[in-house]
């Protein structure tokens, strides 16, 4: 069984990329996805301080403007509220999360949509941790953070997600809008995913993908701080259950 998908919705998500900005749409825009799928971009420029906004704007007149839109913040939301101004404007049947950075590679599109395709899931997730693409070996207490996290999440879900702040996530849009997300910053991931696993019967599926991540000097921005969040959003959320 197949599942038909006709177009898909890309939230990106940007704050303060200047340096990375121009690539990850270009990538975006030439990908080729499956069965002739339309792509719908989106960007939400999240009050950067730099030129962010300007690259995006000159990349669209000049190359493929006729599949970006630019939503711009007056005021710094965070990844989540960036997440939630793009939302009402998707059209796709699918929505995925692409972040501005050159982190994730919009290559694994296509292995992210094989189980949809297919006609097995309604939420694909990317995971770094799965699989044998390659993957840039950096911070050993982030990648315990994240083991944490991922175990608190399963806990509360009776998931076996075994990479729950993955920046990929692909999910069927009709239920994406069904969760009433609420955090703004990155206490989006988990109130997504507990969220997400609330909804009955539904499939999520995990896939390997590739994983170029950056160091704090590159300009990676979530540390310590989020990870505490994002407990505090599992235990919102997951243990008492807050809609």
């Amino acid at each position: 069984m197949s599942s038909a998908i006709h177009k898909l919705s890309i939230i990106i998500p940007a704050y303060n990329e200047e340096t990375t900005i121009v690539k990850i749409r270009q990538k975006v825009c030439e990908i080729n996805l499956p069965d002739a799928i339309q792509k719908e971009i989106i960007v939400v420029n999240d009050a950067s301080t730099d030129d962010t906004e300007l690259l995006v704007k000159k990349f669209s007149e000049t190359n493929h403007g006729h599949c970006i839109t630019l939503h711009a913040h007056k005021k710094n939301l965070g990844k989540g509220g960036a997440i939630h101004s793009a939302l009402p404007k998707c059209t796709g049947d699918y929505v995925l999360i692409q972040d501005a950075d050159l982190e994730y590679d919009p290559e694994d599109y296509n292995k992210m949509l094989e189980p949809v395709l297919k006609g097995n899931a309604d939420a694909v997730l990317g995971s770094r941790f799965k699989g044998d693409t390659p993957h840039r070996v950096l911070y050993f207490w982030h990648y315990v953070g994240n083991k944490l996290l991922t175990l608190f999440t399963n806990l509360v879900t009776d998931l076996n997600l075994s990479d729950m702040e993955t920046g990929y996530k692909l999910v069927n849009l009709q239920f994406i809008r069904k969760l009433n997300l609420k955090e703004k910053k990155f206490g989006f991931e988990p109130e997504f995913m507990i969220k997400l696993a609330r909804i009955p019967n539904v499939r999520i599926y995990e896939v390997g993908i590739s994983y170029y991540g950056r160091t704090y000097a590159e300009g990676k921005k979530i540390g310590w701080k989020d990870g505490i969040s994002a407990i505090a959003c599992i235990v919102k959320y997951g243990l008492f259950k807050m809609k």
